[in-house]
């Protein structure tokens, strides 16, 4: 591991961090079985940003009829959860950060006893829950100026493990102009990949929003000449509704294929919700955004 970084916080949290992926690990349950899932997911970490560079000319490629033929676990992870979609133009990095939570997360809680656990790549959160238990994850619903704007509470008994966000102003380019879509899933992969299509359908095609193709900005980009939102200006409410009832149509669509379980967009201080979790509508309801 000579070019990642392994920390504990002063809160006891694992810190993980090797170029681009940066992970937040926390695990609960006794002492003891805690630094043990905390070793394993040290070991694992090794090995996952090595594998996907070996692999980074296929995962950039966009999926079609055809399987990409990938090797590492985390590569293969990543083409699972864009496969569904493969009718639209998507390829496997926009599933990277989840497809990573889900990897680390499998290595921390093999073999181990703990109650609930977590790992969040940069916003994109893969989660374990042992029965009876439950997680409180917190939205956010601008990436560009981050603050809780309310939780999701997730349970044992319901199929969600993966949360994940993107819009503009995330890690990654967005083809569209929502502030967040923030996507639960039964994977961070899934969920992942989900939240990169509703980000994008939040769009309207107005003069006050610029796009650059995303070759210009970043050559490596995986999405090529394809334009990316590089500003949003002032928007008119109607602008507002418009934009976010194309997210929601393709958060419904999603949802009732059973690729999410649900999501939460928002834009310009406006929210939509399609949830098949109640509790995400109550806990946006309870901070005033819903």
């Amino acid at each position: 591991m000579s070019g990642a970084v392994t920390a504990r916080l002063p809160d006891g949290r694992l810190h993980l961090q090797e170029g681009p992926i940066d992970l937040i690990v926390e695990a609960f349950g006794t002492a003891i079985e805690v630094e043990r899932a905390y070793a394993q997911a040290v070991e694992r970490f090794g090995d996952v940003l090595p594998g996907l560079v070996n692999e980074l000319p296929t995962l950039r490629r966009p999926v079609g009829e055809t399987a990409p033929q990938l090797q590492g676990p985390v590569a293969r992870r990543m083409a699972e959860a864009v496969w569904p979609h493969r009718a639209i133009y998507i390829t496997p990095m926009a599933a990277v950060a989840g497809a990573v939570a889900d990897e680390m997360l499998e290595a921390l809680v093999r073999g181990r006893t703990l109650d609930k656990a977590y790992v969040n790549d940069g916003g994109d959160i893969a989660i374990h829950l042992a029965p009876g238990q439950q997680l409180r994850a917190g939205i956010v619903a601008d990436l560009q100026a981050p603050q809780l704007s309310g939780f999701a509470t997730l349970h044992h008994d319901r199929p969600v493990r993966g949360i994940a966000t993107s819009g503009r102003g995330g890690r990654s380019f967005s083809l569209g102009i929502a502030d967040s879509a923030t996507v639960l899933a039964a994977t961070a992969a899934a969920a992942d990949a989900a939240a990169t299509l509703i980000a994008n359908a939040v769009n309207v095609d107005t003069p006050a929003v610029r796009r650059q193709p995303a070759c210009e900005i970043d050559p490596d980009s995986d999405l090529g000449g394809l334009p990316v939102t590089v500003a949003v200006g002032e928007l008119s409410p109607a602008l507002v509704a418009e934009a976010l009832d194309r997210g929601m149509l393709e958060a419904r669509r999603l949802r009732l294929c059973g690729m999410i379980d649900s999501a939460a967009l928002s834009l310009k201080g406006h929210w939509r919700i399609e949830a098949g979790d109640r509790a995400l509508t109550e806990a946006l309801s309870e901070t005033g955004t819903g």
